[in-house]
């Protein structure tokens, strides 16, 4: 999900922005099992958009809670600022980590900031590739999404993350693009957002 403060948009993926002053991302992290009792991952993003505090603050305060919620990672940005703040909780047995985000190319998946799994890997190669092709120049979002995000070449076997999760499993979601075949169906990406925001602050949001 996306939000910005001030903003009474709290659904799943439903921003609620322009002019972008400050915004939050959620993500959920890859692990075997979950607690059925756990707290709403909804509520941290919240608390940052409804609240006055900056990104470290409620960082900090996200993080001594951290082992209520099932496994996240929590973006706080404040653009007026230029802050952005990452906290994450998993993988499970291990303390909440807060890191500053530095200005440059990051890549999240299911896990922690920049971790070294092969589709993240690549999803950063081939973004750094992109940009140097188009300089400057005004690159439409659904040129973007098609070029990056529809990729579905999975990770080699032996270079899979060690999640806890049946290795069949990690294998099908190690492509950027998912599509998994189940028992119940097909599983895998729903769709695929490109949000973009000028020097302005203002925001436009392709999916």
């Amino acid at each position: 999900p996306f939000g910005n403060r001030r903003s009474s948009s709290s659904g799943s993926g439903v921003p609620g922005f322009v002019p972008l002053h400050e915004g939050v991302f959620l993500t959920n992290v890859l692990e075997p099992d979950g607690m059925p009792s756990a707290r709403t991952r909804g509520d941290p993003p919240l608390r940052f958009l409804q609240s006055a505090h900056c990104p470290l603050e409620v960082a900090t305060v996200v993080a001594k809670e951290a082992d209520e919620y099932n496994g996240f990672n929590l973006i706080l940005a404040d653009l007026t600022r230029n802050v952005m703040v990452c906290v994450s909780n998993g993988p499970k047995g291990q303390p909440a980590m807060i890191q500053l985000v530095s200005p440059g190319l990051h890549v999240m998946s299911n896990a922690r900031l920049d971790i070294p799994w092969q589709k993240a890997i690549h999803l950063g190669k081939n973004f750094r590739e992109f940009i140097t092709k188009h300089g400057d120049d005004e690159v439409e979002a659904k040129d973007i999404a098609d070029r990056l995000m529809t990729d579905t070449t999975r990770a080699d076997k032996d270079r899979l993350p060690n999640t806890g999760c049946d290795p069949n499993w990690e294998h099908g979601l190690s492509s950027i693009f998912i599509e998994v075949q189940t028992d119940k169906g097909l599983y895998g990406t729903r769709c695929t957002a490109v949000l973009s925001v000028n020097y302005d602050g203002e925001a436009s949001l392709y999916e």
